[in-house]
């Protein structure tokens, strides 16, 4: 079943409004849980809250989306909404981490919420069967602190950018192709979305080549990029692109420029949030 659409929008930082505010706060249980990621370099108990008072959207949650969802699940976020539709198929398991031989044939979202919500109780899971389309993505973003794009393809991207753009929200997009990944952090009126740098859709190529560790190591290091925007840690990707080659064995960053005419969130054309 689809969400509601009438919740109240989000922002980074902020609670989600599913908790009165006596009830946030870290449990005990929730402490024991955490303690080995609050400390010194890592989350200081207060960031450690805030990802608990906050919600995510994953969508696909195959290669690269099911390891981010699994990080964001085992870190503590609050509430995680995921999205993907179909039956998960033998190809599938070279990279899928939240699929499992006797899914075969299943729908794959119920197997992957199954396996979520094992692996953390103090998360909230909500699930959805198929992928969002333009008016459910922009009702999902509005409810969330931070959009996490992981389609293969450019289409589905460029409706989570909008949707993220129009919500006033973070984005991170994640993209993978052979031995090869790239994340961006979007920042929604400051820095580049992903229609700045991408002003005509590339062609798709809908079986493409992936190594499962690729899409894991991308994944996973979305979902870091998503703990550190929500809980004001750290330095974001923000205005850059993470690109790792896997294949030679190099990380190189470089800086994006923002396109003032760009038609999703140039000046003038970005909803106000």
């Amino acid at each position: 079943m689809a969400p509601s659409t009438d919740a109240p929008t989000v922002k980074p930082g902020r609670s989600r409004g599913c908790h009165s505010r006596s009830s946030m706060n870290l449990s005990s249980r929730e402490l024991e849980r955490y303690g080995r990621q609050i400390g010194p370099g890592v989350l200081s108990e207060a960031a450690q809250l805030r990802l608990k008072e906050s919600t995510a959207l994953v969508t696909r949650v195959g290669g690269m989306g099911g390891p981010a969802a699994l990080m964001l699940t085992m870190s503590g976020i609050g509430r995680l909404i995921v999205a993907h539709g179909g039956e998960l198929i033998s190809p599938d398991l070279n990279r899928q981490v939240l699929g499992t031989e006797e899914d075969l044939g299943r729908p794959r979202i119920e197997g992957f919420a199954r396996r979520l919500r094992a692996a953390n109780r103090f998360v909230e899971i909500e699930a959805i069967d198929h992928e969002p389309d333009d008016a459910e993505a922009a009702a999902l973003a509005r409810r969330c602190n931070v959009l996490l794009s992981c389609p293969p393809g450019f289409e589905e991207r460029m409706r989570l950018n909008r949707a993220a753009v129009e919500a006033g929200i973070p984005l991170v997009d994640a993209a993978q192709w052979g031995m090869t990944g790239t994340l961006i952090a979007v920042r929604p009126g400051e820095t580049a979305c992903l229609a700045c740098i991408y002003p005509e859709t590339p062609p798709f190529e809908e079986s493409f080549p992936v190594i499962g560790a690729i899409s894991s190591a991308i994944g996973s290091l979305a979902a870091l990029e998503a703990i550190k925007i929500i809980s004001l840690t750290g330095q974001p990707l923000w205005g850059k692109m993470l690109i790792f080659d896997g294949y030679g064995g190099a990380v190189n960053t470089i800086e994006l420029s923002r396109r003032k005419s760009c038609p999703v969130c140039g000046d003038g054309r970005r909803a106000e949030p």
